[in-house]
C-alpha cells in the first residue's frame, strides 16, 4: 500500500511539473495577459489534469513566478557574490540571458504585474527581497556611514530607492526598448544606482 502511495505521489509531481513546464513557456512567451491555457494544454496536457492541480490561470502563472524567483535566487546563491556589488549585477544579467522564460516572468512581475495578482506576487516574492536585503545588510556592514546615518536609515532609503528604480522602469519613459533591451538597461543600471546609493556622486575632503 506504501509503495502504491508513493508511485502515485510521484505521477501527481511528475503531472504538475509537465504543466508548470508546459506553463513557463506559454507565460513566458506572451506574458499573463497573452497567455492561454488551451495553448499549455495543446501540449498534451488534459484540461481535467490542469484544473485538478491548478485551480485557474491566476494560480498556475503565480507559480510559474515563484520558479522563477527561487530559479533565480539558486542561481544567484552559486556565485559567491557576499557583498560585492558588480558580481551581483553581473550574475543577474547572465541568468536572464540564460533563462528567457523565467526573465520574461521577473520583468513582468516586478515592473508590470497583472492588477489583480499585485498582493499574491508581493508574496511570492518575499525570499528575493530578503536575499536582496542580506546583501545590501552585508554592504553596510563594511560600510562607513556618516555620523547623523543610522543602518535603519540606510535600508529604508534602499527600499525607497528600489521601488523608484522599478517605477521608472515601469513608466512609458522606457516604452520604446524592446524586452531585451529593457533587461540590458535595467540591469545595466541597477549596478551604478546601487554604486551611486551607497558611495554617492561627490568627491570629499580637500579634493575639488
Amino acid at each position: 500500500m506504501e509503495g502504491f502511495v508513493l508511485r502515485k505521489e510521484m505521477k501527481t509531481e511528475l503531472t504538475k511539473e509537465k504543466i508548470l513546464a508546459a506553463a513557463m513557456d506559454e507565460f513566458g512567451a506572451n506574458g499573463y495577459s497573452g497567455a492561454s491555457l488551451n495553448n499549455i494544454c495543446n501540449k498534451g496536457i488534459a484540461k481535467g489534469l490542469l484544473y485538478h492541480n491548478y485551480e485557474n490561470k491566476d494560480a498556475l502563472y503565480l507559480a510559474c513566478v515563484e520558479r522563477c524567483f527561487h530559479m533565480l535566487i539558486e542561481y544567484l546563491k552559486g556565485r559567491e557574490i557576499t557583498d560585492d556589488l558588480q558580481r551581483y549585477t553581473k550574475a543577474r544579467l547572465s541568468f536572464f540571458r540564460e533563462n528567457r522564460n523565467e526573465a520574461r516572468l521577473f520583468f513582468e512581475s516586478m515592473l508590470q504585474p497583472p492588477a489583480s495578482l499585485k498582493d499574491d506576487i508581493a508574496k511570492v516574492r518575499i525570499e528575493f527581497d530578503d536575499f536582496n536585503f542580506d546583501l545590501y545588510n552585508r554592504i553596510l556592514e563594511t560600510t562607513c556611514l556618516r555620523p547623523n546615518v543610522t543602518k535603519e536609515d540606510a535600508m529604508w532609503y534602499f527600499r525607497l530607492m528600489q521601488e523608484m528604480f522599478n517605477g521608472y522602469f515601469s513608466s512609458p519613459a522606457v516604452n520604446g526598448l524592446s524586452f531585451e533591451e529593457t533587461v540590458e538597461t535595467h540591469e545595466n543600471a541597477l549596478f551604478k544606482m546601487l554604486d551611486f546609493m551607497i558611495y554617492g556622486i561627490a568627491k570629499r575632503g580637500e579634493e575639488k
